[in-house]
């Protein structure tokens, strides 16, 4: 009975493997205790599986989806029969790894470190991304020699350690390469993406990968970046009724300040009065612009157009608005009767020429001698 059993282990064997998991990447089929890979055993291969055949340490085929009848150097009953001396192990090693070929979706990629870029409009900023991608194993011959080598179990994770610092540095060189401003990046994301596909073609090839998808979700600016583009949009609804960005910080300062339950120590207050100082000032200057009285305006003596007090001629009719004496030429006041310089009696045109008597706008004759106007 032994010896069938014996002879059973060594005669029937199908190689298979059945993934339930979604992560594994490569899988070597395990050999029980004193079990070979013999002549006529059986290797079936699932779609989107590749196995491969090494034996003696190099790899000797690559096995395409479907059932095939392996044939080796490796004859398990022969060299068993000559191995019963040494404990029945054979002296030559075969082993099957089975190799995922499947997109693995869904993968998250996100930058570590913040990506330095010289803006036209900011400067020099520093920005963070994220978002997922998908990628396959291309040839899986080539990924066994540049990976995972002779790894019993190779995960999405172990690959993920390798090729996510070069999908950062195809975006990073992808962004500065475009010279898109900061605040148009969110509009050239799919734009992006292509280009990034375009470059980690030729170093996921080098391992026997292919990038299948990159999706950007989003390119952010730092937080002190973003803040102050909020500030810059509340300024923009104020309509400039506290003038400039400094004195709307002054007015936020002053607001925390008020909110301190302790009031801060002496340095804290004197920043606090200097900051209340400012803000003092420019809601007193802006206080004092809207309450600074309009110009008054008067009418014309000659042609009555409303003009403002103190213009020396009318801009309608180019009447002097100004008093002079006739005798001296001497300025005077609007409301002198006499020449303050040389004493001659002031004959204004409000009032009469002959006996001086003021006369209302509009009048034809005197009231007081009857002269004519």
């Amino acid at each position: 009975m032994g010896l069938f059993n014996f002879v059973k282990k060594q005669l029937l064997k199908v190689i298979e493997w059945k993934d339930d998991s979604k992560e594994t990447i490569v899988y070597r089929y395990p050999l029980k205790d004193r079990e070979e890979i013999m002549t006529s055993s059986t290797l079936v291969v699932r779609e989107s599986q590749v196995a491969i055949f090494v034996h003696k340490g190099t790899i000797q085929d690559v096995f395409m989806p479907g059932t095939y009848k392996l044939s080796t150097e490796n004859i398990p009953f022969l060299t068993k029969a000559l191995s019963l001396p040494t404990g029945f192990e054979s002296p030559i090693k075969a082993e099957v790894y089975y190799v995922n070929t499947k997109q693995f979706v869904g993968q998250k990629w996100g930058t570590q470190n913040p990506i330095m870029m010289r803006d036209n409009e900011f400067g020099t900023v520093r920005l963070r991304g994220f978002g997922v991608y998908s990628f396959k194993v291309d040839d899986a011959k080539v990924f066994m020699k540049e990976v995972f080598g002779t790894n019993a179990v190779y995960t999405v994770s172990d690959v993920a350690e390798q090729i996510k610092p070069m999908l950062i540095e195809s975006i990073t060189d992808s962004i500065a390469e475009s010279k898109i401003s900061a605040l148009d990046l969110a509009a050239n994301y799919r734009e992006f993406s292509g280009k990034v596909l375009e470059l980690s073609q030729e170093p996921f090839q080098k391992l026997g990968l292919k990038l299948c998808s990159l999706v950007i979700e989003n390119i952010s600016l730092p937080e002190e970046v973003e803040k102050a583009l909020d500030e810059r949009t509340k300024l923009g609804v104020l309509e400039d009724k506290m003038g400039t960005f400094t004195q709307y910080q002054t007015a936020q300062a002053i607001k925390d300040a008020a909110n301190n339950p302790n009031g801060g120590n002496l340095a804290g207050l004197g920043v606090g009065l200097g900051a209340g100082a400012t803000i003092g000032n420019v809601f007193a200057g802006s206080v004092a612009t809207e309450n600074k009285p309009k110009s008054k305006l008067v009418e014309c003596d000659n042609c009555g157009a409303k003009i403002k007090e103190g213009v020396k001629f009318c801009p309608e009719c180019g009447a002097n608005q100004g008093l002079t004496c006739s005798n001296c030429g001497a300025e005077l006041n609007k409301n002198a009767k006499f020449c303050p310089e040389c004493g001659t009696k002031v004959a204004g045109k409000n009032t009469c020429s002959k006996c001086g008597a003021e006369l209302k706008k509009g009048a034809k004759f005197c009231p007081e001698c009857g002269n004519k106007i």
